[in-house]
């Protein structure tokens, strides 16, 4: 028998007891003793023989301290503690002045939810409207009756993943429920970004909305919503333009003639802008590039609304182009060449339209524009037009029988549909600001509503004229006209 080994498996039982790993140290201490044992029996001296027994003692007594802290850890792994009856007699006398302790909350287990074969479920933490989040930070336990799933289930669903992703949304619809996009090899928190920009599958904006501007309505009627009601004939040669770029001045409507085209259409309305396919991760603003436009097959038909793609696909090869950013500007080009609107044997609707605004055309990358098929201008509004927006601007406001639109809509000739917004909203103010006019706070609180409810006076738009001056220059209107000549498609 080896006295060492003896000597060392003995240190290590009493080390892994210290360090809490009770398990290892009871096999230690058993293994010890049971050497011990046997080495008594081949022992001939009583002396040695009596101390290897005082010392086979101690151990025994380390063993069984050990084995008491197991037993006591183990009492404590109880699912229900038994009840003990607590006497009225040991509940202190609460202060009626001091408030009680709050009452634990009762945790449950979520139910579980039978998900249909048909739905997809989503990669994302949280998405609006679907589910709800829970706490941050904190762990939800795992049910005794779930069992782990192994590598072997992740395979197969792994292989499931594919064919459910690519499902198209009417087999969904069929069940009533909308199918979720897999994301199956990009990161979640990728795909609950683009999810967000998801706007509405119908924004509500119709053509009557927007006034004036019947050119581009036209147009965009003819390059978005006609192949959607006629797919037999936009095949071939007439296949749907890929991409459509809306140039003009700000605040002439641009966006609202995107979420028009996408009610009209019917069609899932994507809202981008840079900050959504930026990243500061290196690689990750193409990997966003390129997971746009796959949700967007999948949601198709689609609209992807590029607000200021300027400022995403500006020029390349300029000396102060950062290396990232011309990385995006390659996979955008890559993927709406892919994209292809409608080829010749594709289905209209399933197509993905890419709508462009921008405030300076001149700035847009050649191959971007080369893209952008069809670029319409969008002007400041005519006379007519003008006289429209103030009526839409006013519909809900009480006017004085004096006003003639008409006359406001010639004296802000050269005001963008923002502008005259904004006339319109100064000018409903004036009647309230001349009644308040001295009043105290209390007295101001006091007003009911039928007081407020004053008629606007032309009186009114001439004051509210004066603080609102138009906010797009001559020599702006015709830098655009200019690029429309040389570049224009309209």
């Amino acid at each position: 028998m080896n006295l060492a080994e003896i000597c060392d498996n003995a240190k290590k039982g009493r080390e892994y007891a210290l360090l809490g790993n009770y398990d290892s140290s009871m096999v230690y201490y058993q293994g010890v003793i049971q050497q011990i044992q046997r080495h008594c029996q081949s022992v001939r001296d009583p002396a040695v023989k009596g101390k290897w027994q005082q010392v086979r003692q101690e151990l025994l007594e380390e063993y069984e301290q050990v084995k008491s802290i197991v037993s006591t850890l183990e009492s404590f792994k109880i699912d229900k503690p038994p009840d003990f009856p607590v006497s009225c007699q040991d509940e202190p006398v609460r202060d009626p002045a001091v408030w009680p302790p709050p009452v634990p909350a009762e945790h449950r287990a979520p139910p579980q939810i039978r998900r249909s074969n048909r739905e997809v479920r989503p990669l994302r933490k949280d998405m609006a409207g679907v589910g709800a989040r829970g706490p941050v930070g904190r762990a939800h336990p795992i049910s005794k009756s779930e069992k782990p799933s192994t590598s072997r289930d992740k395979d197969n669903r792994a292989r499931g993943k594919d064919d459910k992703g690519r499902k198209n949304m009417q087999d969904g619809a069929s069940d009533g429920e909308i199918p979720k996009f897999d994301g199956a090899g990009y990161d979640k928190d990728l795909i609950e970004a683009l999810e967000r920009d998801i706007v509405s599958r119908n924004p509500s904006i119709h053509w009557d909305d927007i006034a004036d501007l019947e050119e581009a309505k036209k147009l965009l009627r003819e390059a978005v919503v006609l192949p959607m009601w006629m797919p037999d004939f936009f095949k071939g040669i007439r296949r749907p333009w890929k991409g459509v770029l809306m140039v003009g001045p700000p605040g002439t409507g641009k966006t609202m003639l995107a979420k028009a085209v996408a009610t009209e259409c019917g069609t899932t309305f994507f809202n981008v802008s840079s900050s959504t396919l930026t990243s500061k991760y290196r690689g990750e603003s193409e990997k966003l590039v390129r997971l746009l436009f796959e949700m967007a097959r999948f949601y198709a038909p689609t609209t992807i609304f590029i607000d200021e793609i300027d400022s995403i696909c500006s020029r390349r090869g300029t000396s102060d182009e950062h290396e990232a950013s011309r990385r995006v500007k390659s996979e955008l080009l890559i993927q709406m060449d892919g994209v292809g609107g409608a080829l010749e044997n594709d289905d209209p609707s399933k197509m993905v339209m890419v709508l462009a605004a921008t405030n300076f055309p001149w700035d847009i990358d050649e191959a971007l524009r080369r893209r952008l098929e069809k670029r319409i201008y969008i002007p400041l509004p005519t006379a007519k037009g003008r006289a429209e927006l103030l009526k839409i601007n006013l519909r809900e406001v009480e006017l004085d029988p004096d006003i003639q639109l008409e006359d406001i809509a010639e004296k802000i000739e050269g005001y963008s549909g923002a502008d005259i917004t904004n006339v319109c909203r100064d000018a409903s103010l004036m009647a309230m600001r001349r009644r308040i006019n001295g009043l105290s706070p209390e007295e101001i609180r006091a007003l009911s509503k039928e007081e407020l409810q004053m008629p606007v006076t032309k009186g009114d738009f001439e004051l509210a004229l004066k603080k609102i001056a138009k906010s797009v220059s001559a020599a702006d209107l015709e830098k655009y006209e200019k690029w429309m000549v040389e570049f224009g498609s309209a």
